[in-house]
């Protein structure tokens, strides 16, 4: 079932978040498919609506993502949080590969989330690229 979003809180997202994904940065433009919104902590879990809980996603990470909240870090094998663009900077745990095509993740949170949200699967690389080598991506740092 779908959860209603008043279009005030669409707008103020979609402002905030400048059309692209804030797991992966996938710019909707360039993918060509609408973005998505994803309450960061599920509404099953007792996540709400508003503002500070719902973000813009790509299908793929909101799909990847589902009701999770945490994913394994690979490097320690520990449970962790997964990122939460809200509150902590992506900058702060994600890195660009040096030819931009991967995200690589800088801290737990980071290596959990790119390995939860399959955020490197090969169809997306192979976009990155392309995008990549015509200057549209990665989006400039905000």
């Amino acid at each position: 079932m779908a959860t209603y979003l008043s279009e005030e809180l669409r707008s103020r997202i979609k402002d905030a978040d400048l059309d692209r994904c804030r797991y992966c940065l996938t710019c909707e433009a360039n993918s060509g498919t609408p973005l998505t919104c994803d309450h960061i902590m599920p509404r099953c879990k007792g996540g709400s609506t508003s503002f500070e809980n719902v973000c813009r996603a790509c299908r793929s990470c909101n799909e990847f993502k589902g009701d999770a909240t945490h994913a394994v870090d690979p490097l320690t094998g520990e449970p962790v949080p997964l990122f939460n663009p809200r509150t902590q900077g992506w900058s702060d745990h994600f890195t660009w590969s040096a030819d931009a095509t991967r995200v690589e993740g800088l801290t737990p949170v980071g290596r959990a989330t790119v390995l939860g949200l399959r955020m490197n699967h090969p169809t997306i690389v192979a976009a990155r690229d392309r995008w990549a080598r015509t200057g549209w991506h990665p989006p400039p740092e905000r």
